[in-house]
Order: structure tokens, then C-alpha cells, then sequence
């Protein structure tokens, strides 16, 4: 897949540095990928969790870092296509203001 919003990552990794080995390797992950379905990517990360936000659209969650962090993707299959939305700690996703932003 290709990711288009790489420095949104790099931003992210510059506040919290805790979080840099664990996204530099979703990254390898995911660009080496040929995903079709949330199947195929749990199979690499089997916490990867599909949730609905206000907008209506379905976003693809990872766990980052023990859990520590949470990356909010869009992932498209069809165009091979990976968009970072957000990137928050634990305690900032689970103020769920996040969902209603997406």
C-alpha cells in the first residue's frame, strides 16, 4: 500500500518518541502489503479494529506501542491507498472526541 500522509508520523514521532519503532514498523508493514480486507491485516495486526465514526465512513484503528497509541487510518483497498488520519495517545482516544471529528 502506498501511504500518502507519511508526516503526519513523523510529526507524531517528534512529540512522543516512545512510539517510533513501533509506527517505523507499521509502515514497513504496510507499504509491503497486498491487503484485501480487515482479515488480511489482522493476520499481521490482530488488533487492527474496524469502527464507524460520525461521517458514517468505517476506519481501520491500530494498537501502537504495548497500546500506548492509537493510529486512525482510512484505508482503501481497491486504489492501494493508506491515509493517516490521526494519531493519538490512549487517554486522547479514549475521550472518544475523536469520532465525531472523522
Amino acid at each position: 500500500m502506498r501511504i500518502t500522509t507519511e508526516t503526519k508520523i513523523r510529526d507524531y514521532v517528534r512529540k512522543h518518541p516512545n512510539a517510533k519503532a513501533s509506527l517505523s514498523n507499521w509502515i514497513t508493514l504496510t507499504k509491503e502489503s497486498t491487503w484485501k480486507n480487515i482479515q488480511e491485516i489482522r493476520a499481521i495486526f490482530p488488533h487492527a479494529d474496524l469502527v464507524t465514526v460520525a461521517s458514517g465512513r468505517t476506519v481501520i484503528i491500530f494498537n501502537i506501542s504495548g497500546n500506548n497509541h492509537r493510529l486512525i487510518t482510512a484505508l482503501h483497498f481497491n486504489t492501494r491507498m493508506a491515509f493517516i488520519l490521526k494519531i493519538l495517545t490512549h487517554a486522547q482516544y479514549d475521550k472518544n472526541n475523536w469520532k465525531s471529528e472523522l
